[in-house]
């Protein structure tokens, strides 16, 4: 055995073990947590990126009213109206985000009486006739963008916040509703008890929507005659017009270089 063969014998188990995995139990996969920070604390992978658009419509797009932390940005958002009526549905699900996200701070009454009160962080009372008066958009907006002490919480998503609004009009006592306070569960309990799959990011596949779809019978007839009678204006590239001939062409040559192919033999 030559030297350099007794050299790689110690390093091929080696190599063997760490390239690969032989008996996987499929439990380490590449996979993403529901609010796991994709960037940084303040970009999670869900939530409502710059720029975006749901499919189920918004109360304002990114492109409409920019995520910056401003007063004047935040002011211009009083104005929008609550789609969402305050229903016991609504009030339960503002209740699950606002215990996760909101009183950790504001305190679980929102008297401004949260636990980070205890480490230095001031006391933000939701319940002072200023808050009171402002208005649902406003609140949405703080939610939103967020604004001096209060990061942004964009993670929480569009229709969700309007949630979040109404069970702190609740505890306002403004829009006469009672509801319950204090954390859902026990630290650990997941199911109903935690933010569920997001309802912005896509879940199926984008529908394609031929070209000629979006044209008019007339402008179908204009765009076929062109392309019978100039292909040589074809998209370079691209398929050719009749695929359907040129397959039967191919096959047919296929089929007689397969009988020469018999011959020569």
């Amino acid at each position: 055995m030559s030297a350099r063969m007794r050299v790689l014998l110690p390093v091929i188990p080696l190599l063997m073990l760490s390239a690969c995995e032989w008996f996987t139990d499929f439990k380490r996969q590449p996979s993403i947590w529901t609010w796991e920070p994709l960037k940084d604390t303040l970009t999670p992978s869900r939530g409502n990126p710059q720029m975006s658009v749901p499919t189920t419509g918004t109360a304002v797009a990114g492109f409409q009213v920019s995520y910056g932390a401003f007063p004047a940005t935040i002011d211009s958002m009083s104005a929008l109206r609550n789609p969402t009526p305050a229903s016991d549905s609504s009030l339960a699900n503002g209740r699950k985000y606002f215990q996760i996200n909101c009183a950790v701070c504001h305190g679980e009454r929102a008297m401004g009486d949260g636990t980070t009160t205890k480490f230095g962080m001031p006391g933000i009372n939701l319940t002072t006739d200023m808050t009171k008066a402002r208005t649902d958009g406003y609140i949405f907006g703080m939610i939103r963008n967020g604004r001096g002490l209060m990061p942004p919480y964009n993670r929480i998503e569009e229709m969700d916040r309007w949630d979040v609004v109404n069970y702190v009009r609740a505890l306002q006592g403004v829009n006469g509703k009672t509801v319950a306070v204090g954390p859902l569960a026990p630290p650990g309990v997941t199911g109903d008890k935690v933010p569920g799959p997001t309802r912005m990011g896509p879940n199926v596949s984008a529908p394609f929507f031929s070209p000629r779809n979006l044209l008019s019978d007339t402008q179908q007839a204009i765009a076929g005659a062109a392309g019978r009678t100039a292909p040589s204006q074809a998209i370079p590239g691209a398929a050719p017009p009749d695929t359907t001939r040129r397959t039967r062409a191919d096959s047919t040559k296929a089929k007689s270089d397969s009988a020469r192919a018999k011959v020569i033999r």
